[in-house]
This record gives C-alpha cells, sequence and structure tokens, in this order.
C-alpha cells in the first residue's frame, strides 16, 4: 500500500479503534475482560495513530515505537503522576491510565503484533487490488 493510501485507511481504523475504546470504557461494566478489551485496543490505537503520523515507516519500527509508548505509560503509572493529572483533567486518565499492572505490558504487545499483522494484510489486499486494476 502505497503511503497515501496507508495514512486515510489507518486515519479510519484508528476512529473506529478509539471509539471502541470509549464504549468499553463508558459504557461497559468494568471487568478484567473491560479492562484486557481496553488496554489492548489503547495500543492498536496507538499503533494507527504512528501509522496516520508515519505513513511510510515499516511495521517492525512502527511496533516496536508503539509498544515502547505503551511501555512507557505503564511504568510512568508507578510514579503517581497520571493520577494527579487525571485528578485536574479526568479524560487525561484515557490516555495515561491511573494504575499500573504489569498484565496490561504483555496485552499491549500482544495487542501491537496484532495490529501489525492487520497492516501487513491490508497493505497486501490493498497491493492486490492496485495490481489487477492496473493488469485489467
Amino acid at each position: 500500500m502505497t503511503p497515501p493510501r496507508r495514512r486515510p485507511v489507518a486515519l479510519v481504523a484508528l476512529a473506529v479503534v478509539v471509539a471502541a475504546g470509549l464504549v468499553v470504557a463508558k459504557v461497559l461494566p468494568s471487568s478484567a475482560a473491560t479492562d484486557i478489551a481496553g488496554d489492548a485496543l489503547y495500543a492498536v490505537a496507538v499503533y494507527a495513530g504512528l501509522v496516520v503520523l508515519l505513513p511510510r515507516a515499516g511495521r517492525p519500527i512502527l511496533a516496536v515505537a508503539a509498544t515502547g509508548w505503551c511501555v512507557f505509560v505503564e511504568l510512568l503509572q508507578l510514579t503517581g503522576l497520571p493520577v494527579a493529572l487525571a485528578e485536574r483533567i479526568p479524560p487525561i486518565a484515557l490516555v495515561l491510565g491511573t494504575g499500573f499492572d504489569a498484565r496490561d505490558l504483555l496485552v499491549y504487545a500482544s495487542a501491537v503484533l496484532v495490529a501489525a499483522a492487520a497492516d501487513a494484510v491490508v497493505r497486501s489486499r490493498m497491493l492486490r487490488r492496485g495490481r489487477s486494476r492496473i493488469d485489467a
């Protein structure tokens, strides 16, 4: 998929993932399952956001950057800073979280791998579709 096509696809994916994340965070009852789903959606949103910002970047670079950001945010929660910020600006809790959970690190890494795999599948399909139009 050429970068001009990659960015709009990622932007749509980002919008869908953020909407799903808000439903999980604000509508569904709090449970371990919704916590895991929210963490996974957060990591996928980070990956998609990086694709929007850096459409020419390769999947490995995006995956490492997305995972790195998620790990950074999770470790930042150990400082108490996200909680303090969320008390003043409640929506910031959606971006920085509030409490450290080691399980989240595994969820983030797994979700980023799924996002990168989906990126590869979409790219492959877009390339095939482009080739079939040229051959026609």
